[in-house]
């Protein structure tokens, strides 16, 4: 029996509106939300909560679902949803997988960044957004 893939990641914003970025020490060492694969038993908001405890070291409260991101290509489906940092901690990278995180201006994002996480960020931000679901392609790379 095959199990579907459910991943969750969390858009998490600073008073100045920038938002917070790991960066992977796999793969391109690229710039990505925090979040990862859901566990057996988890939801996919339990799922974005303990992501980003687990690269980052914060404790969030975990918001409102900004969107659902069908991959063909892995059978998966990626849930973001806006979180907030309520104790006002510092991230601190907190897994061998994550080198560095920190706020960045929307404007002017890190690179290399995944056009999907570019996306998964526009459309969190998007308070007029229409559709909460989408079907994603291979990732195309802003490097």
């Amino acid at each position: 029996m095959s199990h579907k893939l459910i991943g969750a990641a969390a858009v998490i914003l600073d008073s100045e509106g920038r938002v917070l970025l790991v960066k992977h020490s796999y793969g391109k060492n690229n710039w990505d939300l925090p979040g990862g694969k859901a566990e057996k038993d988890e939801s996919a908001q339990e799922t974005a909560k303990r992501e980003v405890l687990e690269e980052t070291g914060l404790e969030v409260t975990v918001g409102q679902l900004t969107g659902i991101y069908y991959d063909p290509g892995y059978d998966m489906h990626h849930f973001v949803f806006l979180s907030n940092n309520d104790h006002n901690q510092q991230p601190q990278p907190s897994s061998p997988e994550i080198l560095e995180c920190r706020y960045c201006s929307i404007d002017d994002l890190p690179k290399p960044i995944s056009d999907f996480t570019y996306k998964r960020i526009q459309e969190a931000l998007d308070k007029d957004r229409q559709h909460l679901f989408h079907v994603i392609g291979p990732r195309q790379w802003i490097e």
